[in-house]
């Protein structure tokens, strides 16, 4: 049976980088679906690498066809931003396992779609001081920093994911990404024992 892997984590925890990582690994045969969203791009994005950026008419076409799959809106102070992923042929579980990164939300959706043996977890946690140092490092590389914006990011995140609702979605493995390379390697023995074809 083939597998959607979903990638999440509060903001700042690493899972972009977990998410790429895992890409890499070859032995793992891991394909990706990318997600959509109306939020600008930032500096160090790539159209159709960290997702497709797109208009709100774009998604309004995808939700007239019938072909999202997960959406989320989040009120920012910029405006209302939309993320969500559509069945545009980028996913054939019959050929392949997969990899994407979303939130609770996408997961949640995901797995709704896909069934719940489909779609497994994997929630990365790091310590919230050390997370809110990577945001603002973060932010500051940008050439219009979104301070604001990073802070209800991160009080979004409080409530999102928070232990009541981990829980409630079945999601008690958490990897500790303290090291990454002990953090991927944790994440890489569990992928293969999720894929093992008999």
């Amino acid at each position: 049976m083939s597998r959607i892997f979903i990638v999440m984590g509060k903001s700042a925890t690493g899972k972009d980088t977990i998410y790429k990582k895992l890409l890499e690994f070859e032995e793992l045969k891991l394909r990706t679906a990318v997600m959509y969203t109306t939020r600008p791009i930032r500096k160090s994005e790539q159209d159709g690498v960290e997702y497709f950026f797109v208009d709100e008419d774009t998604l309004k076409k995808f939700q007239d066809e019938n072909k999202i799959i997960e959406h989320r809106s989040y009120n920012t102070i910029h405006g209302i931003w939309h993320y969500f992923t559509v069945n545009d042929g980028q996913i054939n579980l019959k050929e392949s396992d997969y990899l994407m990164i979303g939130t609770l939300a996408t997961y949640t959706q995901i797995r709704e779609y896909f069934g719940n043996d489909t779609v497994i977890p994997i929630y990365i946690e790091v310590e919230d001081g050390i997370r809110i140092m990577r945001a603002l490092k973060r932010e500051q590389k940008q050439e219009q920093p979104k301070y604001a914006e990073m802070c209800r990011r991160y009080l979004a995140d409080e409530e999102d994911f928070s232990e009541e609702n981990l829980i409630k979605n079945g999601i008690t493995k958490k990897y500790q990404n303290t090291d990454i390379n002990v953090c991927l390697y944790e994440i890489k023995v569990d992928i293969k024992n999720f894929t093992v074809k008999f």
